[in-house]
């Protein structure tokens, strides 16, 4: 087999199929994801050992792939005839080559994603520390890369992102964008963020908050004059902010506590629903820091958090069940799938 051809006819039928992920696990068929759902490319062969390792080998090189072998995971990007990305994942399984590759789309509008108006708000800051999160695979990384668009097109900033691996590609516009991709560019997360004091950056984006040392420095780049955009895998807001503190030591909490009551803008929580005419829709949870939220996190009275989301619609924040309400009633969702994301059941069946 042409391992390389045969990677770019999947590659193709992907993106015409509008699947979002491809996976290719030895015994199976290539199997795309499409709308949540897996589809079995039954017109190809079931593949071998051999095929998944010669896939990947076409993917990441010689070096790279032996290095795989002796740590037995990689996260990788990959790029088709200058058109299409993919972020890739393998591993081992059952002792055989197992990869992941999830197609990155072009970098898409907020307007285009259906984000809230209060994003383009907060890409509008000049400092602070903005936060999206929610499960693996609800679009964490789209919405980001839609707020950097955003700001390429509209202002002139130094952007720097750090990335494992690199996912959407930016073309710079008006903003002096530059790009790190872990492991190639920079040894890690924190060793990028402490050096990044030092190259005159207005614009922060952090691929995933995975450490407390990430955390702090991230926090700490907030405070002193950097924007600060990243994703973290967490269910709501309130969450987040208890995540964040207990990460580290119980000695260290009441400082992180009020460095992130000082620099939070807001927490962005989203998840992607089936739409009824098609694809899917998001769905959003909204935390902004008013004064009353910053009171909250220094007062260690974060369970209090949903409530202030829950009542806050003035401030411009936004409740799930709500928002998850709203969308059954205007036809794009159907109750039952809006049931399945609400976090409270009882409360969103008497919004509708």
């Amino acid at each position: 087999m042409n391992y390389e051809t045969e990677l770019a006819d999947l590659i193709i039928t992907l993106v015409k199929e509008g699947g979002s992920d491809l996976h290719l696990t030895v015994g199976s068929f290539p199997t795309l994801r499409v709308n949540r759902d897996l589809i079995p490319l039954t017109r190809k062969r079931e593949l071998t050992p051999e095929d998944t390792a010669g896939f990947l080998r076409v993917m990441v090189g010689d070096k790279a792939f032996t290095n795989f072998v002796v740590s037995q995971e990689i996260d990788f990007s990959y790029e088709h005839a200058k058109e299409y990305r993919l972020r890739g994942n393998a591993s081992f399984q059952r002792g055989y080559v197992s990869i992941a590759l999830r197609l990155i789309p072009k970098v898409r509008s907020i307007s285009e994603l259906n984000l809230p108006d209060q994003v383009v708000q907060i890409a509008c800051e000049r400092q602070g520390f903005f936060l999206v999160v929610g499960p693996v695979g609800q679009g964490k990384s789209t919405t980001l890369a839609a707020m950097i668009g955003l700001m390429n097109s509209e202002s002139k900033r130094h952007i720097v992102t750090i990335e494992d691996p690199i996912e959407f590609r930016f073309d710079q516009d008006k903003s002096l964008i530059e790009q790190r991709e872990v492991g190639v560019d920079t040894k890690d997360f924190y060793t990028a963020l402490t050096h990044a004091f030092r190259q005159d950056v207005d614009v922060l984006m952090i691929g995933e908050m995975r450490d407390k040392e990430t955390m702090a420095a991230a926090v700490t780049a907030a405070e002193t004059g950097h924007l600060v955009i990243s994703t973290l895998h967490a269910n709501s807001a309130a969450q987040t902010v208890d995540r964040i503190i207990d990460s580290f030591p119980a000695d260290q909490q009441d400082q992180i506590r009020l460095q992130l009551a000082s620099s939070l803008l807001g927490i962005l929580s989203q998840r992607l629903i089936p739409r009824i005419s098609g694809g899917l829709i998001p769905a959003f949870e909204l935390l902004l820091n008013t004064p009353a939220v910053s009171n909250l996190i220094r007062e260690r009275r974060t369970h209090e958090l949903d409530v202030l989301i829950e009542t806050g619609t003035q401030d411009g924040m936004i409740d799930l069940d709500r928002y998850l309400a709203d969308l059954v009633r205007r036809g794009e969702v159907t109750k039952d799938d809006a049931l399945q994301f609400a976090r409270r059941q009882s409360i969103f069946q008497r919004l509708l």
